[in-house]
């Protein structure tokens, strides 16, 4: 059969590799030593020697009664618990229960107030009271107005500006009115078929001025003060 040529200088390479134990662990194991046998409480923790100071401290007295002491007999109370008991039970405040909340069908109970569903900015100090901001805000709001006012009725004194007072601006809102009805009710007297161009027109005209009536109406009802200007 066929040899390699190279077959004694592989086996040469593998002898220099390899070790004694490689294969089949080393060649002489060490015997333990009969002496360093395990022993009983060997492993468990050795307590520190007890020092002489701690045996010379004195156990404290105890406070036993002697065989000459007798309790104290015959003291006797007047007291009424029975009705003590009743009068605290009707004066005494009822123990609120603390809020809770369920989360599941078993019955999970768990405290409301760590939950987040209770709102605790209410507690703090400045609650409901208006920040100083907003004070400020609002102070230099009016003044701004106050101002504005101001620049208003001087302009109006020199455009010659005339201010209407309450009892004119009621009268005028209640001519426009008026006069809203009666073109109102002449739209209602239109007759149903406007088949002809003039009746379209009135029909218009009627609507126009409606409309502006109703405008008008508005504006005076929104603006207390109406300033007109003097012929």
């Amino acid at each position: 059969r066929y040899v390699s040529t190279f077959r004694p200088s592989i086996k040469r390479e593998i002898e220099k590799s390899k070790s004694q134990w490689k294969t089949m662990g080393p060649a002489k194991v060490e015997v333990p030593s009969p002496k360093n046998f395990l022993q009983k409480h060997s492993k468990e923790p050795k307590l520190p020697e007890r020092k002489k100071e701690q045996d010379s401290k004195k156990m404290p007295a105890l406070t036993v009664p002697r065989r000459t002491d007798h309790p104290l007999m015959g003291i006797q109370s007047k007291k009424n618990f029975i009705n003590a008991n009743a009068v605290a039970a009707i004066m005494g405040l009822a123990k609120k229960p603390q809020p809770i909340y369920v989360d599941r069908r078993q019955g999970d109970k768990h405290l409301l107030e760590t939950s987040g569903l209770v709102p605790k900015y209410i507690k703090k100090k400045d609650y409901g009271i208006v920040p100083k901001y907003v004070t400020q805000r609002n102070e230099e709001i009016k003044r701004a107005q106050k101002e504005h006012e101001a620049y208003v009725l001087e302009s109006l004194k020199k455009r010659a500006m005339k201010r209407l007072s309450d009892e004119e601006r009621d009268s005028l809102l209640q001519g426009l009115k008026k006069n809203w009805e009666e073109v109102y009710h002449e739209f209602q007297c239109l007759s149903v078929d406007i088949d002809t161009i003039p009746k379209k027109m009135h029909k218009e005209k009627l609507e126009s001025q409606m409309k502006q009536l109703e405008h008008d109406i508005d504006i005076i009802e929104k603006h207390k003060v109406i300033y007109i200007a003097n012929e």
